[in-house]
């Protein structure tokens, strides 16, 4: 039982402070998200989503409720999520690229800090014209279903925008005390978390639409999607574990009466650096023009068809959806791989690539980069559509098309294995046996 890996997780003083904490948050998390915000009827509202059936509405509720672990269709406290800030973040990191000035002082002493204030402030005004927009929303539903508002315009109106503001906030919050204290990237997390929340509601529908018969869905479908869910999962485990490694040599140097350098090492590549950060910002990226289509589609015709354009299960949001993630892939990869830093490093140190000029080590490694990105991106948006599109052809209930797609099982199978890998190291750290007998080692390609 000593060697058993689940007992030394919680055998750690310092790894079990850390889960305990991550627990802890996260059902505080899910608590706001049950929380309906003040001046709104609560079961008028739920009535009002379950009668919308298969429509375009009834997706976009669905899709907004995947990031949120259905907090939006309640109305609640946390029903914008993290959305907003990951969206900020996309707009300040095209800024840091496309204004020069922006990145200098970036790259200054306490630059990092400066750019983590200007995304929590740009979050409040995204939140503010969201929440303005979820008003809208709410009146429009209030004219169809009278009583969903019990108070007047203007108060409910204002209370809204403050409620849900402050609760995205708090949200952004929470993500940042479980990367600092607990276990995982917080946001991340917190995704991840309103994805598995979700998920036994789903089935338990699709269980009862197959007892009905609904749809002409029957135990074979559901058994046929299952092991390609399976097989799905193990493709975006093998993308995600593979690496190509590039040999880097130092040479022998005297400082003083030592000697340093001489060893050879790697930099290791990953066949997508950037993990499920393209898929999160591609859906981030959408959410904003979706969401502000959907709900004001009650005031302007054109913004009804666009809403009903970007059905989150049509071929025009899947074919942008892919498009995105090839082009976030690219982007955050030179954002955190710069080869120009890795190359002046290298140089720095005295060290080369064999085979390589020192002059030309730069142009070397965004060549392998473009090699990487290219395949990993294509195969990235490759996995987060193919599932949809059996969904669709299945004709599963809409929630388990947006909780068993692509999307959601690249970040749940990604968000598990970083935080697998944190864990694992904090066991080694602490002389523990990990998961495996190997460890979470990555493939060399």
């Amino acid at each position: 039982m000593a060697s058993n890996p689940v007992v030394n997780v919680f055998r750690v003083k310092e790894l079990r402070s850390k889960l305990l904490f991550t627990l802890f948050i996260l059902a505080i998390f899910r608590l706001g998200s049950v929380l309906t915000i003040p001046g709104i009827n609560a079961s008028l509202l739920l009535r009002y989503f379950e009668s919308l059936g298969n429509t375009a509405e009834s997706a976009f509720a669905n899709y907004m409720d995947f990031f949120a672990g259905g907090a939006f269709e309640r109305f609640s406290v946390f029903m914008l999520g993290v959305m907003p800030y990951i969206s900020t973040q996309i707009i300040l990191q095209l800024a840091l690229v496309i204004f020069p000035s922006l990145k200098r002082i970036a790259q200054e002493e306490g630059g990092q800090q400066k750019v983590a204030a200007w995304t929590r402030i740009g979050t409040i005004f995204v939140c503010i014209i969201q929440s303005a927009v979820i008003t809208v929303y709410a009146d429009s539903i209030n004219q169809q279903v009278p009583g969903v508002i019990v108070l007047d315009k203007v108060h409910f109106n204002i209370l809204a925008i403050l409620t849900v503001t402050t609760g995205s906030m708090i949200t952004v919050w929470i993500g940042d005390q479980i990367t600092a204290h607990g276990v995982g990237n917080g946001i991340s997390v917190l995704i991840l978390a309103g994805i598995v929340a979700r998920m036994p509601g789903a089935i338990w529908n699709l269980i009862n639409q197959v007892r009905e018969g609904t749809n002409g869905v029957n135990i074979v479908f559901v058994i046929v999607a299952f092991f390609m869910y399976l097989a799905i999962i193990g493709l975006i485990v093998y993308e995600q574990s593979g690496e190509r490694k590039i040999p880097v040599h130092y040479a022998k140097r005297v400082v003083g009466r030592k000697m340093y350098g001489g060893q050879s090492t790697y930099i290791p590549f990953k066949i997508n650096p950037s993990g499920v950060i393209p898929i999160i910002f591609a859906s981030a990226f959408l959410t904003l023009p979706l969401q502000l289509a959907t709900g004001m589609a009650s005031r302007a015709t054109w913004l009804s068809k666009v809403s009903v354009a970007l059905n989150p299960l049509g071929i025009l949001y899947n074919a942008i959806e892919v498009l995105l993630i090839i082009f976030f892939a690219y982007f955050y990869t030179q954002v955190t791989l710069n080869p120009t830093e890795i190359a002046k490093q290298i140089r720095e140190n005295g060290g080369s690539i064999p085979g390589i000029r020192t002059d030309k080590t730069e142009e070397y490694l965004q060549k392998v980069l473009n090699r990487l990105i290219l395949p990993g991106s294509l195969y990235l948006a490759l996995i987060a559509v193919i599932p949809t599109i059996i969904q669709i052809v299945f004709k599963f209930p809409q929630e388990v098309a947006m909780l068993m797609g692509g999307t959601s099982l690249l970040i749940i199978v990604g968000v598990d294995l970083d935080t697998m890998a944190q864990v694992e190291a904090l066991l080694k750290m602490h002389h523990h046996d990990g998961f495996t007998k190997k460890g979470l080692k990555p493939r060399n390609l």
